[in-house]
């Protein structure tokens, strides 16, 4: 039971006592469990205040609310329908997560898988051993097969015929906590190439493709490659369309014909076909090969960046033709998981982000002189160091020297 207190009137001026001051009574106003007003006995003969819908009382009636907080039937009933609706929302938005969270990752990346080109490029035979981590080969070919006489033309790639390796890359994923490894190997570097003798290393690569090309690699470096990863050049230029351009700095201004590009120094938005120059320009470049490898892991480090940046992954306008262009300009070696090749988009980003380390193998000279013409000749005691790093997945341990 519930009390309200209500005071009473006070007693009505006495004519024979003039001046009198009265203090009003006070009357307690007890509401039962049926509603009904239970006065007290000065109150009982006074008949209750009635209260219309527009009055100050409490509407009486079947639909009448039982006090200040109404649990009568309306207000059961408002409640039900407030209920409902908080629950139907809920559901909404618990629908909604779900598609953003799982449906549209799968999504995407099933479009991506759908578009990913495949090659047998793990040799048979003696290799080295298994090393803790996973190390991937990342080649840019350098082929005009696959461009048609209107794409050679936009992308100023020229006519050469053939196939050779603009770009080598070794990509190591620690698997005890340190750093993603991302390591140059310049396209001229003097080695041995199995059953060719010695030659410049993407030689390999044009005398038996990217199964040649993962023997020479792990014999020059004793690192046993896990997976191999290539991209042409008409694929790397619609990549870098597809995300809508990557953001790049040029630390010197370049202008060079060959690659058809005219680029100013400072930080700009590069779209596929000046990303794909300037990457490839060698010859305006005073550092030659060693500056091309250079400017090739940036960008490369950018498109990762950029690939699983927010304006990118969450625009379905964009992402979808991203991971559709994306996995149509790569091809890996028929063993790659999907898991793998997630891990290589994100160790990418992780050296585009500066979480991982960025190098060039350790060179003694870049002017040696072969029968195949000038090429680049390793510093073997710093090279075999950085290997021995890799090979044992201490990556913690490498130092990236001051660019010069």
């Amino acid at each position: 039971m519930t009390s309200r207190l209500r005071f009473g009137r006070g007693r009505s001026p006495d004519p024979d006592r003039p001046g009198t001051v009265y203090r009003a009574t006070p009357a307690f106003r007890l509401r039962g469990k049926a509603g009904a007003d239970l006065l007290d006995p000065a109150e009982a003969g006074r008949p209750a205040a009635s209260a219309g819908p527009a009055g100050p009382g409490v509407p009486s009636g079947p639909g009448a609310r039982n006090g200040p907080a109404g649990t009568g039937a309306s207000g059961s009933s408002a409640g039900a329908r407030r209920s409902w609706r908080s629950r139907v929302r809920w559901r909404w938005v618990a629908v909604a997560a779900v598609l953003l969270l799982v449906v549209y990752p799968l999504a995407l990346f099933a479009v991506a898988w759908t578009h990913l080109g495949t090659v047998d490029a793990m040799p048979s035979g003696t290799r080295p051993s298994a090393t803790p981590g996973h190390t991937y080969l990342v080649v840019g070919s350098d082929s005009r097969s696959a461009l048609t006489r209107a794409e050679r033309a936009r992308l100023g790639t020229g006519q050469a015929a053939g196939q050779r390796t603009d770009t080598i890359m070794l990509l190591h994923v620690s698997a005890s906590g340190g750093p993603s490894v991302l390591v140059s190997v310049p396209r001229d570097s003097y080695v041995a190439i199995p059953g060719k003798g010695m030659n410049k290393i993407n030689a390999a690569y044009a005398f038996g493709g990217a199964q040649l090309l993962v023997r020479t690699v792990e014999q020059a470096t004793g690192i046993r490659i896990d997976s191999y990863v290539e991209t042409g050049l008409g694929g790397y230029a619609d990549l870098v369309d597809a995300v809508g351009g990557v953001e790049v700095c040029v630390k010197t201004a370049i202008n060079d014909t060959k690659a058809h590009i005219n680029v100013p120094k400072g930080c700009q938005s590069m779209d596929g076909k000046t990303a794909l120059g300037y990457a490839r320009a060698r010859y305006s470049d005073p550092r030659g090969d060693l500056g091309r490898v250079e400017r090739q892991r940036q960008v490369l480090a950018a498109i990762a960046g950029k690939t699983l940046s927010p304006s990118v992954v969450l625009l379905p306008w964009r992402a979808f033709p991203a991971a559709a262009a994306g996995a149509g300009a790569l091809t890996a070696n028929s063993g790659t998981s999907p898991v793998g090749l997630a891990q290589f988009v994100l160790a990418m980003r992780s050296v585009a982000g500066g979480g991982g380390l960025s190098l060039t193998v350790p060179i003694a000279r870049t002017d040696l002189q072969t029968p195949d013409g000038v090429a680049v000749q390793w510093n073997a005691t710093q090279a075999k160091a950085l290997f021995a790093a890799i090979r044992s997945d201490q990556t913690q341990t490498i130092t990236v020297p001051k660019a010069g």
